[in-house]
């Protein structure tokens, strides 16, 4: 397998408007896909880490996504947890986007 063979189409980027994340269920994950106002395209795991919330229920401002239960928040550029609640952080995917489309890296 090739490293071309490890990326794999999640969404157009004309399906997430600007400032909006999205859902995608891909090959047995839940993801989030991110169109953040400065253009920039980014996906996480669409699960919170600290209890089963949808991420994309949630309200993303300036790269922040909160969760709609309990109000953790995660930068979606990093995943990084950003306080209480939240014990671990958020799985990051490597993305690119060709042509109009969101791809993504799977992990090797």
């Amino acid at each position: 397998m090739g490293e071309a063979d490890n990326w794999i189409w999640v969404a157009a980027v004309s399906d997430v408007a600007k400032g909006t994340a999205i859902p995608v269920e891909i090959m047995g994950m839940s993801l989030a896909v991110y169109h953040l106002d400065d253009g920039s395209v980014w996906v996480t795991d669409n699960i919170c880490t600290h209890a089963f919330a949808l991420l994309t229920d949630g309200w993303l401002e300036d790269g922040v996504i909160e969760c709609p239960l309990h109000a953790g928040q995660f930068d979606v550029r990093t995943g990084k947890g950003m306080g209480p609640p939240i014990d671990d952080d958020l799985r990051t995917f490597k993305v690119r986007v060709d042509g109009g489309a969101i791809m993504i890296e799977l992990p090797a």
